[in-house]
């Protein structure tokens, strides 16, 4: 865990506001963000244009609304879609999003695809001729899944065994950031958001997992688990070390600029810090983060997971082509 200062990041820069926390993708290297993480695989070669994607439509049309609400200007209601989209953004496509979704998906795939399987059987079984040239001829809405299906025929020649598979990493992450974020994302715009300051004295810092989805009773009682449509879940990101964007499900929040009490404030930064995967951000030293979250010195996990990184782009690259029976050649491999 380490604590990364405004000043030595270089801010602000091209694309980054006043006072803003968020970073170009030329220091993603510096703030540890591993080479090749949004790499698509396609048969026709490698692309990053999930990341082109990204920046395009979530990132580079919010800078102006991230500059009015730091400056205190006027938000109009464009503003604020853009802010939440924004949001929604950064709380995808972050490294620690990736291993939560690796974690969840070695557990549930399996069974999901076999679930699926034998529903889209049954639902083929049942429908009648015209609507199974229908279904054959319909596109997919967006992106198709990396996903392969076969049918291995039974000894004699009467039926056979349908078989399903995927890659439970780089490809089907890349695919749920574009479709959390081209449907999912909806459910954002019914909240009523805020954006909250600190009380004079303190700062919000962010860090590398800046969305916070917390379900909070007590604070011997909380968890990071919420969703974006769960009732009383609080949604929160900071966009600057004084506006802290936020929204609570289903709840009525404060007037824009509402100052935080002390000990709600100190809530917050400790959740922030909390929920850090590797570093955390702040505009100058607070002797405060080094408590809430203690830094750890370990050059064997260090290592490990430098290693795991860098062959992260040759091993997904393999998986992938493999999956789908592309060849590979030593450039995409690194």
């Amino acid at each position: 865990m380490g604590v990364c200062y405004r000043q030595d990041l270089g801010l602000p820069g091209p694309g980054v506001a006043p006072c803003g926390f968020y970073l170009e993708a030329s220091i993603h290297a510096r703030c540890g963000l591993p080479e090749h993480l949004y790499t698509k695989i396609a048969a026709s070669g490698e692309s990053d244009e999930i990341e082109h994607w990204l920046g395009r439509e979530f990132e580079s049309p919010a800078e102006e609304a991230i500059e009015k609400a730091i400056s205190g200007r006027r938000l109009s209601a464009a503003d604020w879609v853009l802010l939440v989209r924004f949001f929604a953004a950064q709380d995808v496509r972050t490294p620690a999003r990736l291993v939560e979704n690796l974690e969840r998906w070695s557990a549930t795939l399996p069974g999901l695809i076999q679930e699926t399987l034998r529903d889209s059987v049954r639902r083929l079984e049942a429908a009648g001729k015209g609507e199974r040239e229908l279904l054959a001829r319909r596109a997919p809405e967006h992106e198709p899944i990396p996903f392969r299906l076969s049918i291995e025929k039974m000894p004699g020649g009467d039926g056979g065994i349908l078989k399903g598979e995927t890659v439970a990493g780089r490809g089907l992450w890349v695919w749920s950031i574009r479709h959390l974020l081209s449907t999912t994302l909806k459910v954002l715009h019914t909240h009523r958001w805020t954006i909250l300051s600190p009380p004079r004295g303190i700062t919000w810092f962010t860090s590398d997992d800046p969305v916070l989805k917390v379900n909070f009773n007590s604070l011997t009682d909380y968890g990071y688990g919420g969703g974006w449509g769960s009732l009383g879940t609080d949604l929160m990101m900071p966009l600057g070390p004084y506006h802290l964007l936020y929204t609570q499900v289903g709840k009525a929040v404060p007037r824009r600029g509402t100052e935080m009490s002390r000990d709600k404030a100190d809530v917050i930064r400790r959740l922030i810090a909390e929920h850090a995967h590797r570093l955390v951000f702040a505009l100058a030293p607070d002797p405060v983060i080094p408590e809430l979250r203690p830094r750890t010195v370990n050059g064997e996990i260090l290592r490990a997971e430098t290693e795991q990184w860098r062959r992260w782009h040759r091993e997904q690259t393999a998986a992938e082509c493999n999956l789908m029976g592309w060849s590979t050649d030593s450039s995409q491999l690194g």
